[in-house]
């Protein structure tokens, strides 16, 4: 099998253009109609970003634990990246930690950590008291990170990144 993170990426394309197709559909027919079962639609279309997203680190931090035998693989990963010197690697590696925490509990301390540093994310939050990302938006659901198609493929792109690193430093570790 070829490593998760050679996969990932083209994983994630793929879905994304098939969730497009899905929604180009739907907004055609929306011209037309203003069909719950339309507004459903593209609300289960950013829902399924939201999946992929929260999907693809999970199994990633996993493929990490078992791969470096330890027992908190970010963690792991996290002190691979800073002996290698790669500071913005680490600081987006734990920003998306961050959001993707955020997404799985909703507010907490990666919340806050992410508030107080909100203007230097290259991702969109809801700040406190804020109600949408887009009022009007019928396809927004209930989240506290914007997932975007922006959003997802970041993530991606940044566990091959940080998997390449770990490869530098760690030539034997295959994953």
């Amino acid at each position: 099998m070829h490593s998760f993170s050679e996969l990932v990426f083209r994983s994630t394309s793929f879905t994304l253009n098939v969730l497009e197709e899905v929604e180009s559909k739907v907004i055609e027919q929306l011209q037309t109609s203003g069909s719950t079962v339309l507004v459903k639609t593209l609300q289960m279309i950013q829902l399924q970003k939201a999946i992929t997203a929260i999907g693809m680190f999970s199994l990633f931090e996993s493929i990490l634990q078992d791969g470096l035998a330890c027992r908190n693989g970010f963690d792991e990963a996290k002190i691979i990246l800073n002996q290698s010197g790669n500071n913005d690697l680490n600081i987006r590696f734990e920003d998306f930690i961050c959001a993707i925490n955020v997404l799985k509990h909703g507010k907490g301390r990666s919340y806050d950590t992410l508030v107080a540093k909100s203007s230097m994310l290259s991702f969109k939050m809801k700040m406190p008291g804020e109600d949408y990302f887009d009022e009007g938006d019928v396809s927004e659901i209930s989240t506290l990170i914007e997932v975007n198609d922006e959003f997802v493929l970041a993530c991606a792109r940044l566990i091959e990144e940080v998997s390449e690193e770990i490869r530098t430093a760690r030539p034997d570790f295959f994953f």
